[in-house]
């Protein structure tokens, strides 16, 4: 199972991102499944609108559709965590959608991150890893 945050969508829907390449072959070679929270669905779905068009934007929900990327349903336990962990790591300005990745890998036992966001994935410490392993 690897978690797949924002910016690896977002550089895999743009041949012009400088991650493109790496992101790409990540997403489409890892045996997965490859899974997500619905805040990271609605923060790629804002930027890929934005940034690449509404063509984008409905390529991501088609890859849910397909079975190609798993939205992980957020449970009541999954909210509580996410609170903790934006509070204790208010310094950082860890925001609710990379909050919600912790809090799913926690719970499923995943320590695989697809994230180009390595600030904030290197600093948090999970309950359940001494780390994550960020990809790519």
């Amino acid at each position: 199972m690897l978690l797949v945050d924002t910016g690896p969508l977002l550089a895999t829907a743009d041949r012009n991102d400088a991650d493109h390449q790496a992101c790409r072959a990540l997403l489409e070679k890892d045996a997965g499944p490859l899974v997500t929270s619905a805040l990271v669905i609605a923060e790629a779905s804002y930027l890929l609108d934005r940034e690449l068009g509404p063509v984008a934007d409905a390529a991501l929900f088609r890859s849910i559709v397909d079975g190609d990327l798993r939205v992980e349903p957020l449970q009541l336990a999954d909210w509580t965590r996410i609170a903790e962990l934006v509070e204790e790591y208010s310094d950082l300005r860890l925001g609710g959608t990379d909050a919600s990745l912790i809090a799913l890998g926690e719970r499923l036992g995943v320590a695989r991150i697809a994230t180009l966001n390595h600030r904030d994935f290197t600093v948090v410490r999970p309950r359940h890893v001494e780390a994550f392993t960020l990809l790519p």
